[in-house]
């Protein structure tokens, strides 16, 4: 029996299915972000499971063959919190990744859809979840970096 106490008000994003047409390249895209290869199971040919881990987070990615029947590319808008979002898309742009400049919403709370809505820079103020970038693995899936030095209360 687990010593671990699961108090039942907590529900934990642990993982995030990511549809893809080809498992090898999206696999080798989220590699070269510098993401950690926690699995690659295969129990056939109509079945297999890839879990990625981006650097620091407690949530992961799968991706595979007969894990999802969402279209390749469908996923839109997944964040991934930086400290510093320069660094974090210089790293990025470094590592190949063709990743939009930094940008800021009309509206200064959260970014629209696409690309409306956005204004060059980041947030003129610098305020946490102001600021963002964003990119596509090879599919289409989006991407969106955004800048949280000091998190929300209760976050």
């Amino acid at each position: 029996m687990s010593n671990i106490h699961m108090d039942s008000k907590n529900m934990k994003i642990e993982v995030l299915v990511v549809p893809v047409s080809d498992v090898d390249r999206a696999k080798s895209f989220y590699e070269a972000l510098g993401w950690r290869l926690d699995a690659d199971f295969v129990t056939g040919e109509d079945f297999r499971v890839v879990q990625l881990t981006p650097p620091g987070s407690e949530c992961s990615i799968i991706i595979g063959t007969g894990v999802t029947s969402a279209v390749p590319g469908s996923l839109q808008g997944l964040h991934l919190v930086v400290f510093d979002i320069e660094t974090a898309r210089t790293e990025l742009v470094n590592r190949g990744v063709d990743v939009s400049e930094l940008f800021h919403d009309v509206g200064g709370i959260f970014h629209h859809s696409g690309i409306e809505g956005r204004i060059n820079g980041p947030d003129p103020e610098r305020r946490d979840y102001g600021s963002f970038a964003s990119f596509s693995d090879p599919d289409g899936n989006s991407w969106v970096l955004q800048e949280v030095k000091t998190r929300a209360a209760g976050r």
